[in-house]
């Protein structure tokens, strides 16, 4: 027969036994978390140090405003031209007969296709508004984030990846520049060294 301290003594060490069971798994979940959170750090280190502190994602952000901003401008331009068309094959139909009018008609018909066509413009814009807004978001959550745990001086330890170094043709494909680059050779720059 088990004595009463024996059972007392048993069920404490059951109860022991569970609890210690209970913070080995709370120990292994603050584990898993710990290394999300250090994972979540180097993956901000990363976008930070390929990111070159903020600055490519504003240039992200700027070039699809120049997309934006140069489609529009070519749309305009394209809807200027189609109305000058528009407006020489109405004055041609007025003054033609036979097939020289069907033609002017023809021409007429062309001209209300390019100006739907250039309905794109404003769908095209207002879908990479949508994209710089939520670069934008993020860009912020990032920098809300990197401020949590106390700036990037906290990242200092953390081994950031480094993007690969682009070769040969991808090296060379940096795009028109934007009217905020500095030290960029200009048209009349290239034309200059050809004349």
């Amino acid at each position: 027969m088990i004595q009463p301290t024996q059972e007392v003594s048993q069920a404490v060490l059951d109860d022991y036994r569970r609890q210690f069971a209970e913070a080995m798994k709370l120990k292994d979940e603050l584990d898993e978390i710990q290394q999300a959170i250090l994972q979540t750090k180097r993956e901000i280190a990363t976008l930070h140090v390929n990111n070159f502190e903020g600055r490519e994602m504003t240039r992200v952000t700027d070039e699809l405003d120049a997309v934006v901003n140069g489609t529009e401008a070519a749309t305009e331009a394209i809807l200027a031209a189609a109305e000058h068309i528009d407006d020489a094959a109405n004055t041609l139909a007025a003054r033609t007969k036979g097939q020289d009018n069907a033609l002017a008609a023809d021409i007429q018909e062309r001209v209300v296709t390019i100006f739907e066509a250039c309905n794109f413009q404003d769908l095209t814009g207002q879908r990479i508004t949508k994209v710089v807004n939520a670069l934008r978001f993020i860009e912020d959550r990032v920098s809300r984030m990197i401020e949590i745990w106390g700036g990037m001086e906290s990242f200092a330890s953390v081994e950031a990846e480094t993007r690969a170094k682009a070769e040969g043709d991808a090296a060379l494909l940096n795009g028109p520049s934007l009217v905020t680059d500095d030290d960029i050779a200009s048209q009349d720059d290239i034309d200059a060294l050809f004349a």
